[in-house]
């Protein structure tokens, strides 16, 4: 079309056609490279979906060793960061043989309008390759540095969460939250290393194009003094570079991308290679007998790097109760464990028959509605699930909750009591209708009444699984005379076993486990008196990028290089020119090599400009994203914890992992370019301004529309995307339960269903609809440019015109204060009263009163028993008290202090309690005895040995500095509850709560915390919430509680002659007493 105008030969005609030709092949190419990018989209995506679908199908079935290796939260980010990587990689596979090949074809069709010069350019091209190989490899080292901090990020954040409730009780956010930021700040460190190679990078891929245009056309005339540079040669060869300059961008990036993948796979690899469960730890087909069950003979059994059970020899008859006894950490759920082929066998058989139906310990509880986790995937027999819900005492829970057996139950069943949550998990075992029961230990979560309506109506010889075998973990010893069977453990191995009047008459270990009872049995008989968070991803941009700074530098920097960027051109189309005018051509060629130099000199600054810019944006960028997590995290942990029962943690880890993955901002990313280009084809055709207000109208039209729905349809994305993190969080945690039952099948099904749920609702073509309009805008604007450049005829120059043209083919590839000012004295509380003045509580807006006009007063240093049914308000109590739950009415007052009108960091580190779920962090066993490092270690072996830890520690290899597991899943729950009791004896102030905080140990261990707990807080205010009776024997007045209001509050004394509440409990727990003492 230049070459058109340089002949002027039937410009018009002719113009015209080029000009329909020029928008037909835009257009071709427009609708060509969208539909390859659709493909290409949805192969990338099947891709990832599969990769997700390995990552959870081999979770499924980790052994203990490589459970140990792979925390929840690094799966979580091999799910969520590796797969992307790879879905990433497949989007731009492609480059890496397109790149090179739209590279060769541009330096072809240079060689047709430069001859060899254009090999000048290609050396340059070549001198980039090491550069880029240089920078590759840095970005591949920095890059696996960076992932492996991001998964310690990831797994430290997904324990805070799942922990929230003990670090709001004992006032930990503020260290926790100091471990987090150290973690991010390292990776911000990654994050900048790799943000200044990227400025590097920027600096010598904006410098290629015009060195590559300098070298050719700087050989071009050294090659012959009689070449000069027409309009023709100049705009198509700008048009060529332009073309290179885009795979020179790409290849680069797809060549960095192909580093991280290589480390992304290596990372799949690693996890997908490691040890899954033998399948040969147990024999499942056993027909020997059909009198057994359960068959061991001569086992060893270890748990990660320890022997956990050693030489067991026992065989289980069918439909047989047998019961498992012993002291905190003598191997009882290793025992259960070793049924289930959850460990690793050293030696020796063991053979079960029959499906099997497994209660844990902590029971696991799914997210969805009650009735859901007790059908757990089987139809509903309405019959049997009622009587399924008698049994295991539901029936009057169901009342209370709001919907009934319809309830959503929150994640890890945060919105129902501990004694609940297990009933729960019992109700799931029974109607799944099993031969095998494996109950570890459920009844020690319920109240004393409770446990007993469980065994008489369910496991005992009389109830609904009479006729099933049934292994169960117990430490109520009263109901062992019952048993067909029973096990005494000791240090792994079977002490004892024998029916109960077998091994009464054999006076060993079992005999002294009864002595322990029976003493606590005689002191019950006689009973002696004396807001919705809003997130902040979306906050602005320039405060972020610490305010008006770095806006301007990045507006001027913007602005110069695309100035520069015309003003290059626009000197050559000037250079150009005046080729046309001078008949002479020897002032031209005077010239040129000063015009070369300023051509040079201008591409130099834009390239600096441009550096610049992106340095700008990597600090500014850092700085956001730093800003962003701390803000993001600084809110979640001083969220209240009604906002965790109703948002699953995936949803709020998702949010984090998206941090960094947006921390580099384009604040400028086409206007400049748009602009710059109306503003040179106007020059060139006036009459395209005719043009510009419409096309203007169009491109804002859809962008409002683009915008509009695009909000929407992310909004759906991140809703659809955490449950997919949600339930893949769940499924590891439950993974025991899941094989147990076996239904391994089912839920990867479910997780296939959340996955294309996703998919479906992810929009990652969505894209397509807006570039395929914008696009065809930028191609109308080639057609106007040409149309207008043909209807000027030879009023315009061919320079201009190969300016305005190759400009517009341009654009077509285009919370409650943590700290008040009231703080309470120090010392305070110095006496530990506590007063209640008809104080109201509930859980959320829409529900009734958890709490109803509670009044009542401790007295310094008093002991106080708290008790009542499930669901009665004892664990409510103790949130309102810390302020977990905030107050609907009335107030609390400690020490004269109203609690509402301090910090909660003031309320809660002057508070202690010893929590009913035992969690522990990853990390030593002194860090989480002492997380903010106020005490030394003398103290620490000090806490130990009051709490009978002390010899297991030593005998540790490495004793205070011993690795704590996730979840402290190498301890036993016995063993995580004293880690806790020595918590509270380091903490050490004046009023204490226990909220069952004895109830995952033996009777023995009891005896020993409750006398630890008389002597080592004789001087404190105690709150003792109890299932076991004989915990509060020594109270001097019981609370007993009835649907969140107080029935009774007196000594034990005057409750049991006034035969109310409290008497009738006594009297369901099977207890006699003697009223005259």
């Amino acid at each position: 079309m230049i070459n058109l105008y340089n002949t002027h030969s039937d410009l018009h005609w002719n113009g015209y056609r080029y000009a329909l030709a020029l928008f037909v092949v835009v257009i071709l190419q427009t609708l060509i490279h969208q539909l390859y990018q659709r493909f290409n989209m949805l192969t990338s995506v099947k891709i990832k979906t599969a990769v997700v679908g390995l990552i959870y199908r081999k979770a499924l079935t980790l052994a203990n060793s490589a459970r140990r290796k792979y925390t929840s939260g690094e799966i979580v980010n091999l799910m969520s960061s590796d797969a992307q990587q790879l879905m990433e990689m497949a989007v731009n596979l492609n480059l890496l043989w397109s790149a090179p090949f739209q590279i060769l074809m541009a330096i072809i069709f240079l060689w047709q309008e430069l001859g060899p010069s254009v090999l000048a350019g290609v050396a340059v091209l070549v001198l980039v390759i090491p550069i880029n190989a240089f920078v590759a490899a840095k970005v591949k080292h920095l890059k696996k540095s960076q992932m492996k901090t991001a998964d310690q990020r990831v797994k430290l954040l997904n324990e805070i969460l799942h922990g929230i409730k003990i670090l709001k009780l004992y006032a930990w956010e503020t260290s926790y939250q100091k471990k987090v930021m150290e973690i991010r700040e390292h990776e911000i460190d990654v994050l900048k290393s790799s943000g200044y190679l990227a400025t590097f990078s920027m600096l010598t891929l904006t410098c290629i194009p015009f060195l590559v245009s300098l070298a050719t056309f700087g050989i071009y005339f050294l090659l012959d003094e009689e070449n000069v540079l027409t309009a023709a040669k100049v705009f198509t060869s700008i048009s060529l570079f332009n073309i290179l300059r885009l795979p020179l961008f790409d290849l680069p990036a797809v060549i960095s991308a192909v580093a991280q993948t290589k480390i992304s796979l290596g990372r799949l690899e690693d996890f997908l290679n490691s040890e899954d469960l033998d399948p040969q730890n147990i024999d499942t087909n056993y027909s020997a007998s059909k009198l057994a069950h359960i068959f061991f003979i001569c086992i060893l059994y270890t748990n990660y790097s320890e022997i956990a059970t050693r030489h067991l020899n026992v065989r289980i008859p069918e439909g047989a109760l047998v019961a498992v006894v012993g002291q905190v950490g003598s191997g009882k759920s290793s025992f259960l464990s070793a049924i289930l082929g959850e460990m690793e066998k050293l030696e020796g058989t063991v053979q079960r028959r029959g499906s099997v139906a497994y209660v844990s310990q902590q029971a696991w509880i799914q997210n969805s509605i009650l009735q859901e986790n007790i059908l757990f995937g089987s139809g509903l027999n309405k019959p049997y699930y009622e009587r399924v819900l008698e049994a295991c005492a539901l029936l009057p829970d169901l009342e209370q909750l709001p919907n009934g057996d319809q309830t959503e139950i929150g994640e890890r069943g945060v919105n129902i009591s501990g004694g609940q949550k297990q009933r729960v998990s019992l109700a799931r075992a029974v109607y799944s209708n099993a031969d095998i029961y494996l109950l570890d230990d459920p009844l020690s979560a319920v109240d004393v009444h409770v446990g007993k309506h469980l065994f008489e109506k369910l496991i005992g010889p009389s109830g609904l699984l009479k006729n099933k075998t049934r292994i169960l973990v117990t430490h109520s010893l009263a109901f062992l005379p019952q048993t067909d069977l029973i096990i005494v453990m000791e240090n792994g191995k079977i002490a004892d076993m024998g029916t109960y009047q077998e091994l009464l008459s054999k006076r060993a270990n079992f005999a002294e486990l009864l002595q322990v009872f029976s003493t606590e049995n005689k002191n019950e008989e006689t009973l002696p008196i004396k807001s919705d968070l809003q997130w902040h991803t979306e906050l602005k941009i320039k405060h972020h990028l610490r305010g008006f700074y770095f806006y301007i530098c990045n507006l001027a920097a913007y602005l110069g290089q695309n100035a520069l960027a015309i003003g290059q051109n626009l000197w050559l189309s000037t250079w150009t020119a005046e080729v046309e005018q001078m008949n002479d051509l020897s002032e031209w060629k005077q010239l040129r090599d000063n015009k070369l130099g300023i051509y040079g000199l201008l591409g130099l600054i834009q390239g600096l400009l441009v550096c610049y810019g992106a340095y700008v944006i990597t600090q500014g960028s850092l700085s956001a994203s730093r800003v962003l997590h701390h803000q993001m995290l600084d809110s979640v942990l001083h969220l209240p914890l009604q906002y965790f029962e109703t948002n699953p943690v995936g949803q709020i880890i998702n949010r984090f992992t998206k941090v960094k993955k947006r921390n580099k901002l384009k604040l400028f990313p086409v206007f400049e370019n748009v602009l710059g280009t109306i503003l040179v084809i106007t020059s060139a055709s006036p009459l395209f301004t005719l043009i510009v207000i419409p096309l203007g109208y169009l491109y804002f039209t859809i962008q409002r529309y683009y915008i509009a729905s695009s909000r929407q349809i992310r909004r759906l994305a991140g809703a659809s995307h955490s449950p997919v993190i949600s339930h893949f969080s769940e499924t590891l945690l439950g993974a025991p339960t899941i094989r147990a039952f076996g239904h391994e099948e089912r839920f990867v099904r479910q997780n296939k269903d959340v996955i294309h749920h996703f998919n479906c609702f992810s929009g990652y073509n969505y894209c397509r609809w807006l570039a395929v309009r914008l696009e065809f805008l930028g191609n109308l604007m080639v057609f106007f440019a040409a149309l207008f450049a043909a209807m000027a005829g030879s009023t315009v120059s061919s320079s201009v015109v190969g300016l305005s043209i190759s400009y517009a083919l341009n654009v077509s590839n285009n919370t409650a204060p943590w700290l008040t000012s009231k703080r309470p004295p120090v010392g305070w509380p110095s006496k530990g009263i506590i007063e209640f003045i008809n104080y109201q509580a509930r859980y959320r807006t829409d529900l009734g009163l958890a709490l109803q006009d509670i009044s009542f007063q401790t007295r310094s240093q008093e002991k106080v028993g708290i008790v009542g049914r499930t669901g009665a308000g004892k664990s409510t109590l103790t949130n309102c008290l810390f302020r977990i739950l905030e107050r609907a009415g009335g107030k609390i007052i400690i020490d004269g202090i109203d609690i509402s009108t301090i910090g909660l960091h003031d309320l809660r580190s002057n508070l202690n309690i010893i929590p009913q779920d035992p969690v522990l962090f990853s990390g030593t066993l002194q860090s989480n005895l002492d997380p903010l490092g106020k005490h030394s270690d003398l103290e620490l072996w000090e806490a130990l040995e009051l709490c009978d830890l002390k010899n297991f520690v030593q005998s540790l290899p490495k004793k205070l500095l011993h690795e704590v597991s996730e979840g402290g899943a190498n301890l036993s729950v016995g063993q995580r509850q004293l880690v806790c009791l020595a918590r509270a004896l380091l903490r050490r102030t004046k009023i204490l709560v226990l909220d069952e905080a004895t109830a995952s140990v033996d009777l023995e261990t009891d005896h020993l915390v409750q006398s630890t707990i008389r002597k080592e807080f004789d001087n404190c205010t105690v709150l003792t919430i109890a299932h076991r009776l004989h915990t509060i024997v020594d109270s001097e007045r019981v609370l007993v509680l009835d649907s969140g209001r107080i029935v009774e509050f007196d000594t034990p004394h005057n409750l049991l002659h006034q035969k109310g509440a409290f008497s009738e409990m006594v009297t369901e727990a099977g207890i006699t007493y003697d009223t005259d003492t």
